[in-house]
């Protein structure tokens, strides 16, 4: 049989409310009372019924965080992140991967809000139009590498247009002029973004030019496919330098040119990746990359969270700026 409040409560010889305060408001209680509720508790075993506190008070002590790819090691940095200020406030997080696909994550945001979570950390499948009714519905949700441009949801992100300029002038400084963006849907926001980034840094030097190859996601899988195809095209054909949406893809590129094809990384072709995730730096040729604040955007997302729980004054948009890190991929 499950020990409850009043069972702590005989064997301590206090008060039922006094168990209460114990497990809520300690403040109000004396230490030594404290210990000996303390001790009646571990003596017994016993377990809070969270759920029956959480009806009780309207709100759990959990943050909702839903992501595309939690495999993805941008985003589980981010969830670090998140989880690291989340644990200041004496709050958990709770994990949501919708895969980019708008059913699932809306089935993540209604299990969060049956759950009673403070309020939801998102970074959006698609487009923001089916978010409203959260917001109505009194659930406060904080955009994560994500910018809302008509303002309606506060946000964290990175400017991504900036990342994608970085990366294609780094290799067009360093010679390079047909240069392939390897992206994922431009239908992803921060995929559209990167290629105006590479679109602009082009057009700002004659003779140069970017090719587009759109893979139907930003998988090692998929850099691999899109790797396979360039190795079939003549040396002639080929792109000189490539810029790939994210670190992901730009493992697979380097997979396919590495194994058994004859193209040199960067002699042949030279490389920039994106987020600069912990396994760049360990690749077979290192790789260069455009580095995320990855875990400030979790951190920040949740103080931005606090901030509206406590109706305190914050800002709306939060934007970082990315930083170019040169290797071994795009050097010479």
């Amino acid at each position: 049989m499950a020990v409850g409040v009043k069972d702590v409560a005989a064997a301590a010889g206090v008060s039922v409310g006094t168990v209460s305060n114990v497990l809520n408001r300690p403040d109000r209680v004396s230490a030594r009372t404290v210990e000996r509720v303390q001790k009646a508790i571990q003596e017994l075993g016993f377990v809070r019924n969270d759920a029956a506190r959480q009806l009780r008070a309207g709100r759990s002590r959990s943050i909702g965080l839903v992501v595309p790819d939690i495999g993805n090691p941008f985003f589980a940095d981010v969830a670090r992140g998140a989880e690291d200020r989340a644990a200041e406030a004496g709050m958990t997080v709770l994990l949501g991967n919708s895969d980019e696909n708008d059913r699932r994550q809306q089935a993540h945001l209604e299990l969060f809000r049956e759950q009673r979570v403070n309020g939801v950390l998102l970074t959006p499948a698609s487009d923001l139009t089916s978010l409203q009714r959260f917001i109505d519905g009194g659930m406060p949700l904080i955009l994560v590498d994500y910018e809302d441009e008509k303002g309606t949801f506060a946000s964290v992100s990175v400017d991504d247009v900036e990342g994608g300029r970085l990366a294609v002038t780094h290799l067009l400084d360093a010679g390079r002029r047909r240069i392939a963006y390897v992206s994922g849907p431009r239908s992803v926001r921060q995929v559209a973004d990167r290629l105006r980034g590479a679109e602009a840094a082009v057009a700002a030097v004659p003779g140069a030019t970017l090719e587009l190859i759109e893979q139907p996601s930003l998988t090692v899988l998929q850099g691999r496919e899109a790797g396979e195809r360039l190795v079939a095209r003549s040396p002639q054909e080929r792109p000189d330098a490539v810029f790939a949406a994210n670190d992901l893809l730009a493992v697979g590129l380097l997979q396919a040119f590495s194994f058994g094809s004859g193209i040199r990384v960067p002699e042949d072709v030279a490389m920039v990746g994106y987020d600069d995730i912990d396994f760049a730096s360990a690749t077979v040729v290192p790789l260069s990359s455009v580095r995320q604040p990855a875990r400030l955007l979790g951190w920040t997302g949740v103080d931005l969270l606090l901030k509206e729980l406590g109706g305190a004054e914050h800002d709306r948009r939060i934007r970082f700026l990315p930083e170019l890190v040169a290797r071994e991929s795009s050097a010479g």
